[in-house]
């Protein structure tokens, strides 16, 4: 693992400075945005408007994940592999990233959701930009799966599934005062056949599929249904089910083609004689 980390001789840590600076406040800011949120009086993920795709508050905890995990590719940003990709690479799209996040969960804490739908949309686009740089950078060691494609497919998945339920908090009538509608129905299971889509290609992108991705779409759809109740909408609730189970199956495809991925690197290794560190290129959490 120290292999991992060790700086060529022209890699100073105090290289680029400003920005690498600037991606741990930007780090540590949203997360302490998104802490505050989840502990604050105001409950925001508990109080705020009920739509009939609201999932249940649960389901926002992956944030925690992906912050923690953004914090590790902070960390990573000193040495020289991470260098060569955080600082060369992906730039100032990871502070810009931040700030965006920010403005969103700002928006969001004050219920002012078209706001909050404009920056989400903003922030999955850039969050896309960076999930395609990462994708198409070369897996050197486990530090790249950690550190880059695991918190950027989370991110990019899980920012995908917000612009949904942000946009019907915007657009969307309000679950407790008023019933669902047909037109209702028809954009829930329009926006339902979408995330399919999106994890569909998600398991599709490679032959491993991408797992974090399809795992932080099909994490949504079940906080979805599980807070959809009956009462509120048959239709929505078993429609949503429906989603929640068929999102397993792009699960389970992105998970064998994983396991198969790493028993054929395995078999490759055993047989040629290399370590599994001379296997650069492949990917276990998922690449195009």
């Amino acid at each position: 693992m120290a292999s991992f980390f060790r700086r060529p001789p022209n890699n100073s840590w105090a290289d680029h400075l400003l920005l690498k600076m600037a991606n741990i406040v930007g780090a540590l800011f949203v997360m302490g945005a998104n802490g505050y949120t989840v502990i604050s009086p105001l409950d925001v993920y508990y109080s705020g408007k009920e739509t009939y795709f609201t999932p249940a508050p649960w389901a926002y905890f992956l944030w925690p994940v992906i912050h923690l995990l953004v914090l590790g590719t902070c960390t990573y940003q000193f040495s020289g592999r991470g260098k060569e990709l955080i600082i060369d690479i992906i730039g100032w799209n990871l502070p810009l990233l931040d700030f965006l996040n920010a403005m969103y969960i700002y928006s969001w804490t004050n219920q002012e959701y078209k706001y909050a739908f404009v920056f989400i949309v903003f922030t999955c686009s850039v969050a896309s930009k960076i999930y395609r740089l990462v994708k198409l950078s070369t897996v050197r060691n486990i530090c790249d799966e950690l550190f880059l494609h695991l918190p950027f497919s989370l991110y990019h998945g899980w920012t995908t599934c917000l612009i949904f339920t942000t946009a019907f908090a915007a657009f969307g009538v309000d679950a407790e005062i008023e019933p669902v509608r047909i037109w209702t129905k028809v954009f829930v299971f329009l926006s339902l056949f979408t995330l399919q889509t999106i994890a569909s290609v998600y398991a599709h992108a490679s032959v491993e599929g991408d797992l974090p991705a399809c795992l932080a779409v099909s994490w949504f759809i079940w906080a979805v249904f599980v807070n959809q109740t009956p009462e509120k909408s048959p239709f929505v609730h078993w429609c949503a089910l429906g989603a929640a189970i068929l999102s397993l199956c792009w699960l389970m495809r992105s998970a064998i083609g994983l396991e198969l991925k790493i028993r054929n690197r395995n078999t490759n290794n055993v047989r040629f004689g290399f370590s599994g560190n001379d296997n650069e290129g492949s990917r276990l959490l998922g690449g195009h």
